[in-house]
């Protein structure tokens, strides 16, 4: 009885290949993105029809800074995990150069405020002059949330205790 034939790598050395593919799927960053919400968001929901993109450049999502063929498949999209976990992530501000140099020791440390972010408008919304609303959390809901009393049945527990 022989040994089994041992099958060969398909790519020995691929990191050519392996590059170009990391390369193919890249979309724009979470600062790119977000300069694009405070200043092109009308101006990317209401392109003009160019024939190399999917849907002739009509349907384009402003958070996840993707095309798509028509309005149902646009929709269906922001129904998904993957544009919900874009807008969580575009909650916080992006990071910046300023950060970065605290970060670095040449500064104070300031936490990364967070923002109120809606779903973009359709294109009828858009014409009528709604446009993608990036707000700060008020202050007042921020520090209710940070000292709201913890439930856990372990705090209880130590608050039975000290009460007796």
């Amino acid at each position: 009885m022989g040994m089994v034939t041992k099958r060969k790598k398909m790519h020995y050395g691929d990191t050519h290949l392996q590059r170009r593919w990391r390369v193919r799927n890249r979309r724009r960053d979470l600062d790119q993105i977000d300069d694009d919400m405070r200043t092109r968001s009308a101006e990317l929901i209401n392109q003009n029809v160019d024939l190399e993109k999917p849907g002739f450049a009509q349907f384009y999502c402003v958070h996840c800074a993707k095309y798509f063929i028509d309005d149902t498949a646009m929709q269906a999209h922001f129904r998904t995990k993957v544009h919900k976990r874009r807008i969580k992530a575009l909650e916080l501000e992006p990071y910046s150069i300023e950060e970065s140099e605290r970060a670095a020791g040449r500064g104070s440390f300031q936490k990364a405020k967070k923002r109120v972010l809606e779903t973009q408008p359709t294109k009828e919304e858009v014409i009528a002059g709604k446009r993608i609303r990036v707000e700060p959390v008020p202050e007042e809901t921020a520090s209710a949330d940070d000292t709201a009393p913890s439930t856990s049945k372990a705090t209880r527990k130590r608050a039975e205790k000290m009460e007796t």
